[in-house]
């Protein structure tokens, strides 16, 4: 090394090393060698290995199945403790491979675990994936191997921990190597559970297709193979139709993986056609109500445990007793209204139509947010499925509270840039069309019995149901908003953002509409209705999530000035027949397209009771209702209606603070308008926001003043009922117009009302 070169070496801090060689690293830098590195790396997986192994040496195989996997039961009481269901052991009979049949097994292996046959056993990649998101937080986590399966399903739990993963791991690699494939194929097949209360192929083939096992076809068996990765979601006698289409491709998903693996011939393959499997039977002693209350009690389990990353198997393994929130006297009300008021009309031997009725109600406490009536149907064991919960009718009318709740939510306006209020007028010609920004959207909805009317109030419009209003506003709102705040409110949200939507084109089941409605009722707190009042598991406390939340989806505002509204309805409107000297009352009539469907959803001041009359043919098919009770169509206001109100005047308690909405809201309540101006082609507002200060028709509807009074915001009924003085012709401005086809909820015109 020259002295420049020893110069430059000084000043970068290092001495010239002897011979002329590299300088020597010093501080924390000399530990980090590429030597070290690698020795660092070698060292941690040596340590890896030799801590796996000492797992491996310390963690054996269970000498047999865990509680888990042994039969027990569930038990359901009413509020005083009563037992009203005791279900099961578990369901499951043992079969040995033999009996099911080659096709079957090849099916389940396709669709869980392809390389059955030759794998180690383990899935390290899946299983090191599910510990990081284990630890991570991120739920559960598939891709294990049937063998992984079997270990968990047979030996551990359910549980998402590190620990149990681990074991998982270990004791799946031990099994491999001390049972055969065969053995460990009947096992996982044996305690799989399938839904419908089936654990174990022998009973999932008797509760899907009424038959053993050993009788099951390669259709029927792709079927159960689609099953074990969401058993409820793809049962399809309570598949949504989202479902359906899941559980459809999955069940070619199988087929075609079996075609990949060479053990179906693709020409085979390509004539077999899915067909569903048959209605589940429901276990004896259900009868009456009782299969229909325990049902849902044991759909909002398994949804909770769903919530946790736990499966619905958890369930089906027992132990469970469950307490529900059903008061017997007001059950028992339920019951014998729709007897009185629908039931003994009919006369299937007389009428075919009648023998396709189903009725279904749901009754819920605002303050508790529990349900406290349910009717599913005329008997559990005749009709498995629970008219209070289904959600394939469409809620038709009973949406449009919705709409003006986004309307005031979002404080819209007409295509004309006039703010949305109860008092705003709209066109209400029929078949008007639908526009935006001046151009039609291709929907042009036709008013029930051809109503008409121009201009007319948003009030008016709710009270009578012109579906022409309701069409308009929805696109002057966005449809974006107007789904986004039913969401928000409680629907689901698998539905199209359509102009249809306006009408209640979607599904929709009388427990989401009465959870929609005590939302409202409860001033814009959301509530998430509950039929379990309390649970414990192996007699410890099982914490539910309170039905009644503090999380405000829609302003107080917004929810006060739709019931305002909605006390028009059965004030001077489609629903008068609820009407009540007792108690003030806010709700919607609604019934759909062809009249498959008639609804209707209010509610007093602490109690909200949705009322649906559906017309299901056979096989499930939606018929029409007309002609049902030998009269014509079935209204909103006719039977729905009037088993609400006979429910209502048998379980009101006269409890003053549950007579008198106290409403604190801008948009309230707006009496009708006499006949106004010459009809013109688009709405326009009043020149006030907000309810009139004009009584209302009835003493028990909300005055304007109370919409804003001055200390306890109760309103004050008046003392009359005078008819109300004809406003002034109001300005009308020019406005686009709006579309649609289906009928609704019992509009008459000049006035008319539904009997």
């Amino acid at each position: 090394m020259g002295r420049a070169d020893a110069r430059r070496a000084q000043k970068k801090g290092s001495r010239p090393a002897e011979g002329g060689g590299k300088p020597k690293k010093k501080g924390i830098r000399r530990f980090f060698t590429w030597k070290l590195l690698l020795a660092y790396f070698l060292g941690a997986i040596a340590l890896g290995m030799g801590a796996f192994y000492a797992l491996y040496l310390y963690v054996d195989v269970p000498g047999k199945g865990n509680e888990a996997a042994k039969a027990q039961s569930n038990v359901y009481k009413n509020q005083k403790g009563e037992i009203i269901a005791r279900l099961g052991e578990v369901n499951r009979e043992e079969v040995p491979l033999t009996k099911v049949p080659q096709d079957v097994q090849r099916a389940v292996v396709a669709a869980e675990n392809k390389n059955f046959w030759t794998d180690p056993g383990v899935d390290l990649k899946g299983t090191a994936r599910g510990i990081l998101n284990t630890v991570m937080g991120r739920g559960k986590q598939g891709g294990s191997t049937i063998t992984q399966q079997y270990v968990k399903n047979y030996y551990l739990d359910q549980r998402q921990t590190v620990t149990r993963k681990v074991k998982e791991l270990i004791i799946s690699l031990k099994v491999q190597d001390e049972k055969p494939k065969e053995e460990i194929l009947a096992g996982y097949l044996n305690t799989s559970y399938f839904g419908r209360n089936a654990s174990g192929i022998q009973a999932a083939a008797r509760a899907y297709y009424g038959k053993d096992v050993e009788k099951i076809t390669l259709e029927e068996g792709a079927y159960l193979a689609a099953l074990l990765q969401a058993p409820s979601q793809y049962d399809w006698a309570s598949a949504s139709d989202a479902g359906k289409r899941n559980v459809e491709a999955r069940w070619n998903y199988v087929l075609d993986k079996m075609v990949e693996q060479k053990w179906l011939d693709p020409a085979k393959r390509q004539s077999m056609k899915f067909q569903p499997p048959g209605q589940p039977k429901p276990p004896a002693g259900l009868t009456g109500q009782n299969g229909y209350l325990v049902q849902a009690a044991r759909q909002e389990m398994i949804r909770d445990l769903k919530r946790q990353g736990r499966p619905e198997s958890d369930f089906a393994a027992g132990g469970w007793t469950i307490t529900l929130s059903i008061d017997p006297k007001k059950q028992a009300a339920l019951e014998k209204a729709v007897k009185k008021q629908l039931t003994d009309d009919l006369d299937p031997k007389a009428r075919e139509v009648d023998g396709h009725v189903q009725p279904g109600a749901v009754s819920v406490d605002v303050k508790t947010g529990q349900v406290v009536a349910m009717y599913g149907g005329q008997d559990f064991i005749k009709h498995q499925t629970s008219n209070a919960t289904r959600a394939d009718y469409q809620p038709a009318s009973t949406f449009k509270p919705l709409i003006l709740a986004s309307a005031l939510q979002n404080g819209s306006k007409t295509q004309d840039r006039k703010p949305i209020t109860s008092s705003t007028l709209y066109d209400g010609t029929d078949k008007r069309p639908v526009v935006d920004k001046g151009a039609p959207v291709g929907f042009a909805p036709e008013n029930e019995d051809g109503y008409s009317e121009n201009p007319v109030t948003v009030q008016k419009a709710m009270n009578k149901s012109v579906n022409s209003v309701f069409a308009q506003m929805a696109v002057d709102v966005g449809l974006a908003k107007v789904k986004k705040t039913a969401v928000e409110l409680g629907m689901k949200s698998d539905f199209e953002e359509v102009p249809s939507l306006s009408l209640g084109s979607m599904g929709a089941s009388p427990l989401e509409m009465a959870g929609v409605y005590a939302t409202l009722d409860n001033h814009g707190k959301k509530i998430n209705p509950s039929i379990i009042k309390s649970v414990s598991w192996k007699g410890e406390a099982y914490k539910l999530p309170s039905p009644v939340t503090d999380e405000r989806v829609v302003s107080r505002n917004t929810a006060d000035g739709v019931t305002g509204v909605m006390t028009g309805v059965v004030d001077d409107g489609t629903a008068n027949v609820v009407s009540s000297a007792q108690y003030q009352v806010a709700g919607k009539t609604g019934t759909s397209d062809d009249n498959k469907s008639a609804w209707f959803t209010g509610y007093t001041p602490g109690l909200v009771t949705s009322v649906g009359v559906f017309g299901e043919g056979p096989g499930g098919k939606q018929v029409t209702l007309q002609g049902t009770g030998g009269g014509g169509r079935v209204n909103g206001g006719g039977y729905p209606a009037k088993i609400w109100a006979s429910y209502m005047s048998s379980v009101f308690d006269d409890d003053e603070d549950k007579s008198k909405f106290d409403l604190d809201t801008e948009d309230g309540f707006v009496p009708p308008q006499a006949p106004v101006g010459t009809p013109s082609a688009g709405p326009s507002t009043g020149a006030s926001r907000g309810p009139s200060s004009t009584p209302s028709s009835r003493s028990q509807s909300p005055s304007a003043s109370a919409s804003r009074s001055g200390s306890s915001g109760k309103p004050t009924p008046p003392t009359g009922k005078p008819n109300p003085p004809t406003p002034p012709t109001p300005p009308v401005t020019s406005n686009p117009t709006n579309t649609a086809t289906t009928g609704d909820t019992g509009n008459r015109p000049n006035g008319g009302r539904l009997p």
